[in-house]
């Protein structure tokens, strides 16, 4: 294998447990070597793991309310990523909106998530409730903008995960990125731990509680499945009022570690998710246990279920629609080999040996004096 060079790695905040976070580590686990340069970082509130890397956050991490929302943050971080210089001989930066701003002295490779949601699709984003948030996108769009497009435009090379974001990139930038799809860095083998008080034969649904995620349509949906139970996994700003909305048979677990959501997918009877993902990993994630998925037919979800071998489609994010997929998911018989066999497609090994040629071939471009 070809040596590798200066390698340093950058990402919006290390503040919660996610798909981009998950990302992370497997970048991490690819460059062991390379620092993690990140604006916010919370060892209780992300995974565990990053204890053992070599995280550095930026100033702004002293500002401890930050650190908690985050989203609160809108206004300082693209100064405070401006401000960042890397010195590496490539440098990935795994962005939503941020990171993709830092100065680099070599190769700049932005794995982008999305361009930025809450500047490019706020109605879908920002509720009608966060009425601070959409102020201060309103105020603030002008400038951000060009300093969103400024920025994705010092990249060498851009890379995404799904189909349907490397449209909107096209979109938004104007240019090609090349789709390398998340893994999935779920090991069925490992520990489980069960969840106190759940029997098995119940829906699952893995999601942070956010407007866009469209839980409150899932667990609408339960009041016309009363004999059926959901089991919802996650936190978010939105957990007090789903869980006024929710009946005697829907149930909220919160965070829960990796070896009881292992039990969690293990004694599921399959996966509903109604959100506007980008990727959606989650189906990916039941399918390695051999568990089918009902999902929004929007953005990922179109790349990671193939329609009738591993899960159905949602046609629209709404209580009805909903439950008569669930009804045709429960009827329908899923090949568990077949489901595991789709899972293990989307590999680490096969993530992280793309990620790495790409790496090898920017630093070879930026030695034979390419620009971009």
């Amino acid at each position: 294998m070809e040596p590798l060079g200066d390698i340093a790695l950058a990402h919006d905040y290390l503040t919660q447990r996610g798909g981009a976070e998950r990302v992370v580590l497997s970048l991490a686990r690819a460059f062991p070597d390379a620092p993690i340069h990140t604006s916010f970082y919370s060892a209780k509130g992300t995974f565990p793991e990053f204890a053992g890397a070599n995280v550095r956050p930026l100033p702004v991490n002293v500002l401890a309310p930050l650190r908690r929302h985050h989203r609160l943050a809108l206004p300082l971080l693209a100064g405070a990523f401006s401000r960042l210089q890397i010195s590496a001989d490539a440098t990935i930066c795994s962005s939503s909106g941020w990171a993709h701003g830092a100065r680099v002295d070599g190769r700049k490779i932005v794995y982008c998530y999305s361009p930025a949601r809450w500047l490019y699709q706020t109605e879908r984003y920002l509720p009608q409730s966060a009425k601070f948030r959409k102020f201060a996108v309103a105020t603030l769009r002008r400038p951000l903008e060009r300093w969103d497009r400024k920025a994705a435009l010092t990249a060498h090379r851009y890379l995404t995960l799904s189909t349907q974001v490397a449209r909107h990139i096209k979109d938004v930038y104007g240019f090609e990125a090349e789709v390398v799809h998340p893994p999935v860095t779920t090991d069925v083998n490992a520990p489980q731990m069960p969840v106190t008080g759940v029997e098995p034969g119940y829906f699952l649904c893995v999601s942070r509680l956010l407007s866009y995620k469209n839980v409150d349509a899932v667990v609408a949906a339960f009041a016309r499945l009363p004999h059926e139970r959901l089991l919802v996994v996650g936190e978010g700003p939105d957990k007090r009022r789903l869980q006024r909305l929710a009946g005697p048979n829907v149930r909220f677990v919160g965070s829960v570690g990796d070896a009881e959501l292992r039990w969690l997918y293990r004694h599921a009877l399959g996966l509903v998710t109604a959100s506007y993902e980008d990727f959606g990993l989650t189906p990916l994630e039941a399918a390695a246990f051999g568990k089918p998925t009902a999902a929004l037919r929007f953005g990922g979800f179109l790349d990671t279920i193939k329609e009738g071998m591993t899960g159905l489609y949602i046609e629209r994010p709404e209580s009805a629609a909903i439950a008569a997929a669930l009804k045709r998911l429960r009827v329908e018989t899923w090949s568990e080999e077949e489901l595991r066999r789709h899972a293990a497609s989307f590999s680490e090994e096969r993530f992280i040996g793309r990620i790495r040629a790409v790496v090898i071939d920017e630093i070879r471009a930026g030695r034979n004096g390419a620009s971009a």
